[in-house]
């Protein structure tokens, strides 16, 4: 079993995967600058006691952050939980994946891994959305190469900035309105936030489905990930996959591939 970790500019994600594959747990945390790495290793050890999983199978660990000041903190710490070293999702790392952009270096770690995940599950090309703190929308094209994409605000950021920038709107649940044309103003603003957001991710889906079209392609798929595409991604007109672990089972992949690389080298 290996240790799959996503750190986010909100949450880092633990997933426990199996040899063949399968995800077993997954479990999240903050993502906090300020936590040393035996605070880390003390979350990380507390969490995955709490849901069992027995530290003594775990055979590797693969990490992907979009923090670069955490990513040495939570090496150092699965260090001290597991005695094992993470490969780091970077530079060097084998992926599979070309990347087809103007500077590949500058690419997110994030990015990758559910590339790499969309490009072995999904019919390419295929449309990536992502819903963090940031929206990305990221094509794989039908050669398998990620070619570029797109970044939006978040919903989360967006909810922050309406209730902030303002004297009386409150903060709310982010839960589908009553009905699209509101009455009050919980409703009015959970109506604006989710189908604003919902006709975004339209809007630049149409964009780059006549993109794609434009290209040859006549035919791909859209899959969708991150916190809370299960609540925006329905309320769109796209046929949209919602896959919640897309970004691990990336992460899975790159693990099995380095470390079947690995192997070769010390051959």
């Amino acid at each position: 079993m290996i240790l799959a970790i996503d750190t986010g500019n909100t949450h880092t994600v633990i997933g426990c995967i199996h040899a063949n594959g399968e995800i077993v747990e997954i479990m999240r945390i903050e993502s906090n600058l300020y936590k040393t790495e035996y605070e880390y290793a003390a979350s990380i050890k507390l969490v995955l006691e709490l849901n069992g999983v027995d530290l003594s199978e775990i055979e590797g660990a693969v990490i992907s952050s979009v923090v670069p000041p955490l990513t040495v903190v939570l090496k150092k710490a699965v260090k001290i939980v597991t005695g094992v070293d993470s490969l780091v999702l970077g530079a060097g790392v084998k992926t599979g994946l070309p990347i087809v952009i103007d500077d590949p270096g500058t690419i997110a770690a994030d990015l990758v891994a559910t590339a790499v995940a969309a490009k072995e599950y999904y019919p390419l090309p295929c449309i990536i959305i992502d819903m963090g703190t940031a929206t990305t929308v990221t094509v794989v094209d039908s050669k398998g190469r990620y070619i570029g994409g797109a970044i939006l605000p978040g919903v989360s950021l967006s909810m922050n900035a309406l209730t902030t920038g303002t004297s009386l709107l409150p903060k709310i649940e982010l839960t589908p309105p009553n009905k699209v044309i509101a009455s009050n103003t919980v409703e009015c603003m959970k109506s604006g936030i989710i189908y604003g957001a919902a006709g975004a991710i339209d809007g630049v889906l149409s964009r780059f489905t006549e993109a794609l079209q434009a290209g040859g392609d006549e035919e791909w798929s859209i899959v969708a990930t991150g916190g809370v595409a299960g609540t925006i991604c329905p309320c769109c007109r796209h046929d949209i996959i919602l896959d919640d672990n897309l970004l691990l089972k990336g992460l899975h992949i790159i693990w099995e591939k380095n470390r079947r690389n690995k192997k070769k080298d010390n051959r």
